[in-house]
């Protein structure tokens, strides 16, 4: 059996995904047009000495929304903090961010749709007028106080762009949508992690890895350290096309890169509730899982691969969920207890 890296053995997880990030737009794989507007920005907030506009980056998790808000960062030679809008519970704890904030600094807020309302408000002074208004005292004591802030920019990331406001979105200048990657950006993603990682692998095992991989490239990077796991132990530690194949098999993901909950999703719909429209909150207890999550994760993919389509009324199975599920799609005016068996 091959040895591996000793660095690479003992590197943790969460290291080893910093270790994976590109730093650079020039590392950076897939969403060309995005890429493209971005680096335009950067060049031209550069030549004019100021600071970026206000940046909005949407679409599915896993897109690399978190990379490039750390490479438009490091573009602009500016310091990169980071939080979310869940933790950001009090108006003290954003007054408390932005007021350590220096000139041309970048602040991230991952799931910025999460954030509270009355949070919020803070916010639309400070990114328009770069202020902050602040109430000290309560009762008849309190009064405003209006800081100045530095100018900065505000990334957000959000996963649900239809859930914020119309005045925080009007906010931001520039707003870009990360979108699926194609297998062949992939394929670039997981032979140059591959070689970060120290593992040797053919242009088969890459394919198969990028093929199965929804489009995203954080599932092929998890999916890639699995895969290394099992030809490490069951192989001589070399990633082929049969390793690779042989790996997913048993993590349970198949051809078309659905794993064991993208499954159970879709035979819940047609089995329980015999393919009749189903509610987003129905589904997710009948599967076990977090209806955001089932909204967020499962259902993007499934909607765009045709699996699964969502109507006014609820979730249904196409007739590609049914041949997955090896099942014949019903015909008109079947009912639930004449829905087909497995082939």
């Amino acid at each position: 059996m091959a040895e591996r890296p000793v660095s690479t053995l003992n590197k943790p997880d969460a290291a080893l995904e910093l270790t994976l990030r590109p730093s650079l737009f020039s590392e950076f794989t897939g969403q060309p047009k995005v890429k493209e507007r971005l680096e335009i920005g950067v060049a031209a907030a550069r030549q004019r000495g100021e600071a970026l506009d206000h940046i909005l980056l949407s679409g599915p998790p896993g897109l690399g929304k978190t990379t490039l808000a750390n490479i438009l960062a490091k573009a602009m030679g500016a310091s990169f903090k980071s939080t979310s809008g869940p933790t950001i519970e009090k108006a003290a704890d954003l007054a408390g961010l932005l007021t350590n904030l220096e000139e041309g600094d970048v602040l991230f807020i991952d799931e910025i749709h999460r954030l509270q309302k009355t949070i919020e408000e803070y916010l639309y002074p400070a990114m328009e007028d770069f202020k902050l208004d602040i109430i000290i005292d309560q009762g008849p004591n309190a009064r405003s106080v209006r800081l100045n802030l530095p100018r900065f920019t505000l990334i957000g990331a959000t996963t649900r762009s239809g859930l914020l406001t119309a005045p925080l979105l009007t906010r931001f200048p520039v707003r870009e949508r990360l979108d699926y990657y194609v297998a062949e950006d992939l394929h670039k993603i997981v032979v140059r992690s591959a070689r970060l990682l120290n593992v040797e692998i053919d242009e088969q095992g890459a394919h198969e890895i990028a093929r199965r991989s929804r489009g995203t490239p954080r599932i092929a990077n998890n999916l890639l350290r699995r895969v290394r796991d099992f030809a490490q132990v069951r192989h001589d530690g070399r990633i082929t096309g049969t390793v690779a194949d042989r790996a997913l098999a048993m993590l349970e993901i198949d051809q078309n890169g659905l794993d064991e909950m993208d499954k159970r999703i879709l035979e819940t719909i047609v089995l329980k509730f015999g393919n009749k429209p189903v509610g987003v909150n129905s589904l997710a207890v009948a599967v076990g899982e977090e209806p955001d999550t089932i909204e967020e994760v499962y259902e993007p993919y499934l909607i765009m691969e045709g699996y699964l389509q969502r109507t006014p009324q609820g979730r249904v199975a196409t007739e590609l969920g049914f041949k997955t599920l090896g099942l014949k799609s019903p015909s008109r005016g079947q009912t639930q207890m004449d829905l087909p068996r497995r082939d």
